[in-house]
C-alpha cells in the first residue's frame, strides 16, 4: 500500500493572519483566496496535485493536541487503510475522520508531538 504520495498543504499559526497574509501577497506574490489561503499547482503545472497554504489564528485549536505552531497535510491514496495500518503500528491516531466534498481527512501525531493531517482528495 502506498502511504504518503505528496504534500497537500502547509498550515501555520499567525498572530494576525490578515496582516501576515497581506505580507505574503505583497512580497511573495501569493494569490490569496477568500478563505485566507493560497492553492499552488504542483510544479506550476495544471494537475490534480495541488498544495494549499493557509494561516490560522494564533489561538486556533485546530492543531491540538499538538502545541506546535504548524501542521503539514499529506496527500494519501487510501486514508482508511492507512489509518488502520498506523493504529496497528502503535501510532496515536485521532478517532475523528472528516469526509466532505473536499475529500477525506484524518490525523496522526508523530513522536515529537506534531499533528499530521492526512488527506485523500475526492475522486474526480
Amino acid at each position: 500500500m502506498k502511504r504518503v504520495v505528496g504534500i497537500g498543504g502547509v498550515f501555520f499559526k499567525a498572530k494576525d493572519p490578515k496582516v501576515l497574509g497581506a505580507w505574503y501577497r505583497e512580497h511573495l506574490g501569493f494569490d490569496l483566496s477568500e478563505w485566507g489561503g493560497a492553492v499552488f499547482d504542483a510544479n506550476g503545472a495544471s494537475t490534480d496535485a495541488k498544495t494549499a497554504w493557509s494561516l490560522f489564528p494564533a489561538d486556533s485549536t485546530y492543531f491540538a493536541p499538538s502545541t506546535q505552531p504548524f501542521m503539514i497535510n499529506y496527500r494519501v491514496d487510501d486514508l482508511h487503510a492507512l489509518l488502520v495500518a498506523l493504529r496497528a503500528e502503535g501510532c496515536y491516531v485521532d478517532a475523528k475522520v472528516d469526509e466532505s466534498e473536499y475529500g477525506k481527512f484524518g490525523w496522526v501525531m508523530d513522536p515529537e508531538g506534531n499533528r499530521v493531517e492526512l488527506w485523500e482528495p475526492p475522486k474526480t
